[in-house]
């Protein structure tokens, strides 16, 4: 039984940091890729950052500059270090990844940059 939970959302100032962990359990992703995608209301989910199972990282523009997407494999853990939030950032952020041709979703962590 695959299951991925996120953790670390709430609520943070513009300019602020905030850091998202997704543990996995039930199974070893070592061998696969990682992502984290986002979902703000009314708007469709897209794509943040990935990481493959050698540590190369891809970003969406938005990232970019401001987002870091690492891996710890002993601990089945992947995070998301989000720095100089911005309200726009706002959404729910959902960890992801695909074995063969399942996708694996967690329920999701909520972000909310506001003043």
């Amino acid at each position: 039984q695959v299951q991925l939970v996120e953790s670390g959302g709430g609520l943070v100032q513009p300019g602020g940091s905030l850091r998202l962990s997704c543990a996995a359990s039930g199974i070893d992703f070592r061998p696969y890729v990682m992502g984290w995608y986002r979902q703000a209301p009314g708007k469709q989910r897209e794509f943040v950052a990935t990481i493959s199972s050698g540590g190369i990282t891809n970003y969406a523009d938005s990232a970019k500059g401001r987002f870091t997407i690492s891996r710890d494999n002993a601990k089945n853990t992947v995070y998301l270090q989000m720095n100089s939030l911005k309200p726009e950032d706002t959404a729910v952020y959902y960890c992801h990844t695909r074995v063969d041709i399942l996708n694996y979703w967690g329920q999701g962590t909520q972000v909310t940059v506001a003043s």
